[in-house]
């Protein structure tokens, strides 16, 4: 395919990125994986590394905006060490996944459906520790709230659920910046809004491998509309599932770890929205990944895995397999 190819299913005009595009990536040796969801329209990208002597614990890894799999690069390798599965998706508009050419597809509602299909049915992942940030929370906590009985533990790491009732005082010109920033800035680049957000500096080769899923604008519409779908009023027409996930999150009891960075200028390091209000975290100490910013796992990534591996086997007695 050249990367004008679009791929008709039924109402669904679908890009997929050429496999050229994904050749040589710096550190991300990983042997690619794919699931069709939506009744097979589209197909789904995820990673699958298992360990030569297995606990038994499988991590799923969550990114979010403008991130792929390829942010969990060292991340995965100690925790497959470790003795840990690891299964990282590539949400649909992102990575290795196909992408919608009509950007309007893209709706938070669809994005549940489509990760909760490859994730629960095709992957049929049972007794996960999710490890999520960013927009991987933002998704994969309505799916923990939805299917609580799928889980052992939760390691959160910068991301949150809001749900438009929130105040976001002081916050509202950062937001607001970056909704218009994700909307007008031509050309639009994942991989600075990543090296933006980093403290370390990538290198020419790894800001290549975040715009490497992206041959042109055609491509990015998931990420320009991932902003979009972010709740900032209690009219929001996603509030009321997302208020109905909060009240059953409210009630959960499973191990649920914060893992925030020290200089993350989006939450600042303040997870209190989700520790202070899910039961399982309220009896834990939360750990802080210093040296670190938004993308922590490009900062910190081994850190944030042995953060990962400890909760792990702190918490094994109490999720028994």
């Amino acid at each position: 395919m050249t990367k004008t190819d679009t791929i008709a299913t039924q109402d669904l005009q679908v890009l997929r990125t050429p496999q050229a595009r994904f050749a040589n990536l710096p550190d991300y040796p990983f042997a690619p994986h794919y699931v069709a969801v939506e009744e097979g329209r589209l197909r789904m990208h995820y990673l699958d590394e298992r360990p030569a002597r297995p606990s038994g614990e499988t991590v799923l890894l969550l990114h979010g905006n403008p991130s792929w799999s390829y942010l969990y690069r060292h991340v995965i390798p100690p925790l497959v060490e470790a003795g840990h599965r690891c299964v990282a998706v590539d949400l649909i508009g992102f990575g290795r996944s196909d992408k919608l050419a009509d950007r309007h597809a893209y709706t938070y509602d669809r994005h549940l459906s489509w990760l909760s299909e490859a994730v629960l049915e095709r992957l049929d992942l049972r007794e996960m520790t999710m490890l999520c940030h960013d927009w991987g929370g933002a998704l994969g906590l309505p799916l923990l709230a939805a299917h609580p009985e799928r889980f052992r533990r939760v390691v959160a790491a910068n991301t949150g659920l809001s749900t438009g009732d929130e105040d976001l005082g002081e916050g509202w010109p950062m937001l607001a910046q970056w909704l218009q920033s994700s909307q007008r800035t031509r050309p639009f680049l994942p991989s600075a809004i990543v090296n933006a957000m980093t403290v370390t500096e990538l290198d020419p080769a790894e800001l290549a491998a975040y715009d490497a899923p992206y041959p042109d604008e055609a491509y990015l519409t998931g990420v320009r509309q991932f902003p979009l779908l972010i709740p900032i009023s209690p009219h929001d027409e996603y509030t009321p599932a997302l208020r109905a996930a909060w009240e059953v999150l409210e009630t959960l009891d499973l191990p649920f770890l914060c893992a925030f960075s020290d200089q993350d200028h989006v939450s600042r390091g303040d997870h209190a929205a989700l520790s202070g209000r899910i039961p399982g975290a309220r009896r834990l100490s939360h750990p802080t990944i210093h040296g670190a910013g938004h993308f922590l796992q490009e900062d910190a990534g081994q850190a944030l895995a042995a953060v990962v591996d400890d909760f792990i086997r702190a918490t094994s007695e109490e999720c028994p397999a």
